[in-house]
């Protein structure tokens, strides 16, 4: 909830959220490029430990917002350099440390299709980012995401 909360009042946009719970043929999927590096196995058996919510996030300079908020990998130097950051907060190990981040807009769109199957982000840069960039929208607190208006909603005063 803490996360969510640091999502809303950094104005960024919840285009999607979902719950999952991940297995670890999932978990090893998702970090397959680190597969064979030390941590791994740490990663895939975090991933896989519990529920988790994937979001995805919208905001001008998402990527770098996003990253600076969640604040360095390494718990312990987060803590000390960025303490006020997701990860200095609330941080556990740098294999637990709360949060992932793609770390470019590639990136970003490899991981929505993992998470999100369903979204068609082309689509949703035609349909609804428009809108979005224009403020139509409202926060839907049940489905835990921002929805653009519909038309007769957006005339309202």
């Amino acid at each position: 909830q803490a996360v969510h909360e640091t999502i809303l009042s950094n104005r960024f946009l919840i285009v999607r959220a979902k719950k999952l719970r991940f297995g670890r043929e999932e978990s090893r999927r998702f970090y397959r490029e680190h597969a064979g590096r030390f941590f791994y196995q740490r990663l895939v058996e975090f991933m896989a430990s519990g529920p988790m919510w994937a979001y995805i996030l919208a905001h001008e300079n998402a990527v770098s917002l996003w990253r600076s908020l969640m604040g360095p990998t390494k718990v312990f130097r987060a803590r000390n350099s960025v303490p006020d950051s997701i990860r200095g907060a609330y941080g556990l190990t740098d294999t637990r440390n709360t949060t992932h981040g793609s770390d470019s807009p590639a990136s970003a769109s490899r991981e929505i299709a993992f998470f999100f199957p369903e979204f068609n982000e082309q689509l949703w840069y035609q349909q609804e980012e428009p809108r979005l960039r224009c403020g139509q929208v409202y926060y839907n607190a049940e489905e835990r995401v921002h929805c653009v208006c519909r038309d007769e909603e957006a005339e309202l005063p």
